[in-house]
């Protein structure tokens, strides 16, 4: 079974849905926010007001990259978003209260931060639409015949 684990075969495979799954979590944050389904902001069932500073850009963050990480799409820099704005989240709204995140409702900021942080650095895995785009642009044209330039004797 470990090397079954270690294969580097499935890794692609797993590191992509840990990737839909991370991303969904987070996009489904930014949906509840923004629009009031899944419970709402903060669970109160309302949406935050557009422009407030720092929630519903928080939340367009989470929208918007996750949901570009979900496809696979631009992985690497959505991701390093997420996770800086994770990271602010984590260091302005929650570590002031206490020092542990159990202590100070920062578990899913500081978890969110890390998952993203590896995205940024692992990519996206399988799955994504950016390997799907990038066999696309590393495929070779079809051959044409190259023009020779004269060589002077």
């Amino acid at each position: 079974m470990p090397r079954r684990l270690e294969s580097a075969t499935a890794q692609p495979y797993v590191l992509g849905l840990f990737r839909i799954v991370v991303s969904l979590l987070f996009a489904c944050h930014g949906a509840a926010s923004l629009f009031g389904v899944l419970g709402g902001a903060a669970g109160s069932g309302g949406t935050l007001d557009a422009g407030t500073w720092p929630g519903w850009y928080a939340a367009v963050i989470q929208l918007v990259g996750g949901g570009l990480v979900l496809l696979g799409l631009g992985t690497r820099p959505a991701a390093v978003i997420c996770s800086g704005s994770m990271a602010y989240a984590y260091f302005k709204v929650h570590q002031p209260g206490a020092l542990w995140p159990l202590e100070n409702g920062g578990e899913a900021p500081a978890m969110f931060c890390w998952a993203f942080l590896l995205l940024a650095f692992t990519g996206s895995g399988a799955f994504g639409l950016d390997r799907l785009l990038s066999r696309r642009s590393s495929v070779p044209e079809e051959s044409t015949p190259e023009r020779q330039t004269p060589v002077a004797a």
